[in-house]
């Protein structure tokens, strides 16, 4: 119990996204719906990183630190808070592909570019997070040999985008009809996790790295709106020409 409190303490802002996920999901998707998301990511996502902090694949190899064994919650060596938070990365990824795409898309598009969106999310969350020591996260992970983005290899960002994508892919494969029908709830939860992260970022003067956060996401944002205004247009389009 005490581990309990001490996570729910430690990490609020991560139970604090995590309540957000299941109130937009269960809009969204329905809570069985939503459950049952949860219920494949999570394991997924530990699984994944079980493996990367043993063999490197797939964010390439890193190692918990262990610091707060004791006060929160592990699953082996993996603090629950970290494994747990891609459930709600995932799902507000998965919402904002479909606000763009569509949610008729096929599910190979959807999860791909879920995964890719899941990934710049974590342009921005990783670096701030080796950096741990600097705020109240803690100094929870390191990377032995470093990277070439703020600390953080690149290897990193493709397993983003693998397990973003397998996250999405497999939920739909589970439940071909559960693409839900509010990703509003999702694409605010999307952007509550980036304004929490840019705000770490600039709280800890990492100015660098906000510049490119905030210019990498206004570009996305700007892509996004025309992909999702594209089909819209095209009716308009060629009344015009003709």
């Amino acid at each position: 119990m005490d581990l309990i409190l001490g996570t729910l303490v430690l990490r609020w802002y991560v139970f604090a996204f995590l309540g957000c996920f299941l109130l937009a999901g269960a809009s969204d998707l329905g809570w069985r719906r939503t459950f049952v998301f949860a219920a494949w990511v999570w394991p997924l996502a530990w699984v994944s990183e079980v493996a990367s902090t043993r063999i490197g694949v797939p964010f390439g190899l890193y190692h918990y630190t262990d610091v707060t064994r004791g006060h929160e919650l592990y699953l082996a060596n993996v603090p629950l808070m970290d494994s747990l938070s891609f459930t709600f990365l995932a799902y507000a990824a998965f919402c904002l592909a479909r606000g763009a795409l569509g949610s008729r898309s096929a599910a190979s598009p959807l999860a791909l570019t879920g995964g890719i969106l899941m990934m710049l999310l974590d342009v921005v969350i990783d670096p701030v997070a080796v950096r741990g020591d600097r705020w109240f996260l803690g100094r929870i992970f390191y990377y032995p040999d470093g990277g070439v983005y703020f600390g953080v290899p690149l290897s990193n960002f493709v397993g983003w985008v693998l397990v973003g994508a397998a996250a999405i892919g497999g939920y739909l494969m589970m439940v071909p009809k559960g693409r839900g029908s509010r990703s509003g709830p999702g694409i605010a939860l999307y952007y509550a996790v980036l304004a929490f992260n840019l705000a770490v970022t600039a709280w800890i003067g990492e100015w660098a790295l906000l510049g490119i956060g905030l210019l990498l996401h206004v570009v996305l944002a700007s892509a996004l709106y025309v992909v999702r205004r594209r089909p819209a247009m095209g009716p308009g389009l060629e009344s015009q020409k003709a």
